[in-house]
């Protein structure tokens, strides 16, 4: 499985400026349910990093929205960082960004030299700051869960799941999921992105679970949190100049890598 051609040439600096590209999501976490499974509103998520001509760190232009493009188009789900977007993400301790350093290698779709440089250098971002970061997460899905069901981001068919259970499963199973990789996080310095208790959220998404299990146990969760952030021993902030220079050799890496490709 890979991202359609006709994605990929409309927006060619995913083939030609890309440095790391992955799966996300469903997918990563070994939790994507096919479109043919009566609860499945599954997307199919990808994440690519890219390095922008020079002129875009020289000059006045832009990539994105700061930084930031997003592309839908069917059930592919894209989001797409510039390089230096990532680093600052990664720094900041944002769940869904740190999990691209983590993946299994059969998810990543393309690594680079630059984005092996990222990825081997992961240790720079493991802190006790990430707390922050899951917990809070957790509390947007938490919050969603149970008051904001009928968004307008919903199609018809998680609309239907979120009447016929009285909550969005799709958001209690990110809420469980996010709190147990961040307890496991603080406690060990690694993310564990698919997951191995896969089978038991799989059984939040299809509504297995009664909103009172999932409250009662996303508050045993929280509480192991805090526990976990108060008793962890990794350093409470990443080192910022350690950072600062991997973001420089990632940037430099990857235009040399694409002059090397001009010329051969």
């Amino acid at each position: 499985m890979s991202v359609p051609k006709g994605i990929t040439d409309n927006y060619p600096e995913l083939s030609t400026r890309c440095i790391l590209a992955g799966y996300r999501g469903s997918i990563a976490h070994g939790l994507y349910m096919p479109l043919k499974d009566p609860t499945s509103i599954d997307d199919k998520d990808v994440m690519y990093v890219i390095v922008p001509s020079i002129d875009y760190y020289f000059g006045l232009k832009q990539y994105g929205s700061h930084g930031t493009r997003e592309i839908k188009k069917d059930e592919w789900d894209i989001v797409v960082y510039e390089a230096l977007k990532f680093i600052r993400l990664l720094e900041q301790g944002n769940p869904n960004v740190l999990m691209m350093l983590w993946l299994e290698p059969n998810h990543y779709l393309y690594k680079s030299a630059a984005g092996q440089l990222l990825c081997s250098h992961r240790q720079l971002f493991v802190g006790r700051h990430v707390y922050r970061s899951f917990t809070g997460y957790a509390y947007g899905q938490l919050h969603r869960m149970t008051h904001n069901a009928f968004q307008g981001h919903m199609g018809d068919k998680r609309r239907k799941l979120v009447e016929q259970f009285g909550f969005d499963v799709k958001n209690a199973g990110h809420l469980i999921r996010l709190l147990r990789m961040g307890i496991e996080f603080l406690k060990d310095g690694q993310l564990h992105v698919q997951r191995e208790d896969a089978s038991q959220l799989l059984e939040i998404k299809r509504g297995e679970w009664s909103l009172e299990k999932i409250l009662t146990e996303s508050d045993r969760l929280f509480a192991q949190s805090e526990a976990a952030y108060l008793n962890s021993s990794l350093p409470e902030s990443p080192d910022k100049e350690a950072i600062n220079c991997l973001a420089i050799d990632v940037i430099e890496t990857a235009m040399l890598e694409f002059v090397k490709g001009i010329d051969t």
